[in-house]
């Protein structure tokens, strides 16, 4: 074979190789909505925000509903899986070990809103999530409070600005070393809530985004994200982006 045709050959690989190191995008991202409860008008609208978000930051996104996704070979193929707005037992005990065995290699974790209303007889995601959902009075809008555990993305948060989403009160913590970020100022609303015999006069202090380390991996929850709009919101987007880099590189 002609050497300047063997030398163009490897020209040609070397060009492609190089190329494909270009594409190769920072992390990967199972987005799950499966629903078994209530299901939010404000997934779509999510799923396509974060897939933007994708495409912005340079990250690829998969968009998934069915939970046989969550098996040790399927997984291991991405760094973060994110809970949008999932609702009620979404996993079987085979999906959810495969999901455990995930964050033990060191992945992450992104619940967002609903996350909470999820796998409530789960112990081990009721931990990585941090906190169950309990009840909730009708959308309001309040004014958020800053903690003082600093973190990325509330730049485009201002305690003096009004905030409008259906306000998550939240049963005790399950795990011990949530860093709370973020919190919504109750004397701002009205948090009475009566549901039957379930009922809330507020929470005091109520946190509504926090993060941790769990079990050889990572977790980020935020409870905004109720309302279809918020999902154009940039400074909502900026908070959600921060938690998904947290969850895939353990950075913040």
């Amino acid at each position: 074979m002609n050497k300047n045709f063997l030398s163009f050959i490897v020209i040609i690989i070397a060009i492609s190789l190089s190329f494909s190191g270009f594409s190769q995008k920072q992390f990967k991202v199972l987005l799950f909505t499966k629903t078994m409860g209530f299901h939010h008008e404000s997934i779509l609208e999510g799923v396509t925000a974060i897939k933007k978000l994708g495409e912005r930051h340079f990250f690829d996104v998969d968009w998934h509903e069915d939970p046989a996704r969550f098996s040790d070979q399927n997984l291991a193929n991405y760094d973060v899986v994110i809970f949008l707005n999932t609702t009620g037992d979404i996993l079987n005990a085979d999906q959810q070990k495969a999901f455990e065995n995930f964050i033990k290699k060191g992945k992450g974790f992104v619940g967002i809103h609903s996350a909470t209303d999820t796998e409530y007889d789960w112990d081990w995601y009721t931990k990585l999530v941090g906190r169950s959902f309990k009840i909730h009075p009708v959308i309001q809008s309040a004014r958020l409070k800053f903690t003082e555990n600093k973190f990325p993305g509330l730049e485009g948060f201002k305690e003096t600005n009004w905030w409008t989403d259906e306000w998550y009160d939240f049963q005790p913590e399950k795990a011990t070393d949530l860093k709370y970020i973020l919190a919504v100022d109750e004397t701002t609303y009205n948090p009475k809530v009566k549901w039957g015999e379930k009922s809330s006069d507020g929470m005091g202090f109520h946190p509504i985004a926090w993060y941790h380390d769990y079990d050889g991996g990572r977790a980020f929850y935020t409870a905004l994200g109720h309302m279809p709009l918020v999902y154009s919101d940039a400074a909502f987007l900026n908070h959600v982006y921060a938690g998904i880099v947290y969850a895939a590189k353990g950075k913040k």
